[in-house]
């Protein structure tokens, strides 16, 4: 009998595996799919700030003096940055430092998955969820509370790439922090504090006018801030620059500082996340 070997050059072998950006895809359906099988969190996730949107709309619903607009309207654009931050910062922080601490980090380091198609996987989560979250809370808004839609291109260039920086940058800062927590139990505590503490001092839950200037300065330090910020001059009218603590929409700042976290945010990954918890080695 004859044994016939059939030898497979590892060229060709090589053309037929995806790349790390064909996983990265396959890997964001995968988290897409995980997570919209818990219908728990995904209600609590899209819920949350609809929720509290809906609470400061309808206590503090009088207009603002000089703005032009009501207190309602100033919420909307300021809770679809929190809801960025949410589903970005928030959202990786926690499920990467469970994930670590349950040793799925560990498993998938040890197999040919490049480390790039993993993040990517997330990214692609993040991506997803964020624009769900940005629709709702619009479409709450304009239906609701009389927030007008941007009515020229310029507005709406200035959303997309707000929205694209405030979402990277605050993704980067989720990897991050993701490191900090000694525990998978301890990483909701560990990352929404910061996030809690952020929404008061940034102009969240309550107007910028009415905030000492030393919050405002050490909420000044990050992105959630400036998202608010740059969502406002988009779905506000300009008479409602009055209400910022420089007087105006400061779109360059705005670009500057969320380009910066970007590029920090990364670095941050870079510099200080772990594949497996400090206890493992």
């Amino acid at each position: 009998m004859t044994t016939t070997v059939v030898r497979t050059r590892p060229d060709a072998v090589a053309e037929r595996l995806p790349g790390a950006f064909g996983i990265g895809l396959r890997r964001g359906a995968l988290e897409l799919r995980q997570f919209f099988r818990q219908r728990d969190q995904v209600v609590f996730t899209f819920a949350f700030p609809v929720v509290f949107l809906f609470l400061f709309a309808s206590i503090f619903g009088d207009d603002v003096e000089g703005a032009g607009i009501t207190a309602s309207q100033l919420y909307v654009p300021a809770m679809m940055a929190a809801g960025i931050m949410s589903t970005s910062f928030q959202s990786l922080g926690i499920s990467i430092a469970i994930e670590r601490d349950e040793k799925v980090l560990r498993r998938l380091r040890g197999t040919p998955m490049p480390p790039a198609s993993y993040f990517l996987g997330k990214i692609w989560l993040v991506l997803v969820t964020g624009l769900m979250e940005t629709a709702i809370l619009l479409l709450v808004g304009t239906t609701l509370y009389d927030v007008d839609l941007p009515s020229d291109a310029t507005r709406w260039f200035h959303f997309t790439w707000i929205f694209v920086l405030g979402l990277t940058a605050c993704a980067l800062l989720g990897i991050a922090i993701s490191s900090v927590p000694k525990s998978g139990k301890s990483a909701t505590s560990v990352v929404v504090l910061p996030f809690l503490v952020l929404q008061f001092i940034s102009g969240v839950y309550i107007a910028i006018d009415t905030i000492p200037d030393w919050m405002l300065n050490i909420g000044a330090l990050f992105p959630l801030k400036w998202m608010c910020q740059g969502l406002r001059g988009v779905f506000l009218p300009d008479s409602a620059q009055v209400v910022e603590q420089a007087g105006g929409w400061e779109f360059g700042r705005v670009a500057l500082v969320l380009g910066a976290w970007c590029v920090g945010g990364l670095l941050l990954c870079l510099l200080t996340f772990r594949w497996k918890n400090r206890r493992d080695g």
